[in-house]
């Protein structure tokens, strides 16, 4: 799965478990959206960086919807991979820590992520936007991967530069 990242040279993407963790991560990725090696293991968990990190907060623009619809979607990805139990302790501290968090959550929304439109404000390039795509990875049912495409050639030159420099 590393060498399918890293083959991806201007599209940002990720592997996660059936509980959000990131375990896998390509170059533009770590250029584009955070430098997953620079935080501690245990702290590579989507909605931890969602809810608990103030600085990707500020870099998303559409917070709010996104956040609500990552909130739904681990609902259902983790039922359907009969994880419910396994993330507990997860939920529990998140609940702890973010107001917002508790309060989408006690909302029992399920809804699917799929595919979708990702904004982001960042501090070198300025707005980018992408298109993403999440993909479930056959003989493993915990992991999905997350592809971000930029949508528009303009995001793309962004996106180049910065990882060319």
């Amino acid at each position: 799965l590393q060498r399918v990242l890293d083959s991806m040279k201007f599209n940002p993407a990720l592997v996660k478990t059936s509980s959000w963790d990131i375990v896998a991560w390509n170059h533009a990725a770590t250029v584009v959206l955070a430098d997953y090696g620079k935080l501690p293991p245990e702290q590579r968990n989507i909605l931890r960086i969602i809810f608990c990190n103030p600085g990707v907060r500020a870099k998303m623009p559409d917070w709010e919807e996104h956040a609500r619809l990552s909130v739904a979607t681990f609902r259902l990805e983790t039922a359907r991979a009969g994880a419910a139990e396994k993330v507990k302790a997860l939920v529990d501290e998140l609940r702890g820590a973010s107001p917002e968090f508790a309060a989408m959550w006690l909302d029992n929304d399920v809804r699917t992520y799929g595919e979708g439109t990702k904004r982001i404000n960042h501090p070198v390039a300025g707005r980018l936007e992408f298109e993403y795509s999440t993909f479930t990875v056959d003989d493993q049912p915990g992991l999905g991967m997350v592809i971000y495409t930029p949508a528009t050639p303009a995001d793309m030159e962004r996106v180049r530069l910065l990882i060319e420099g």
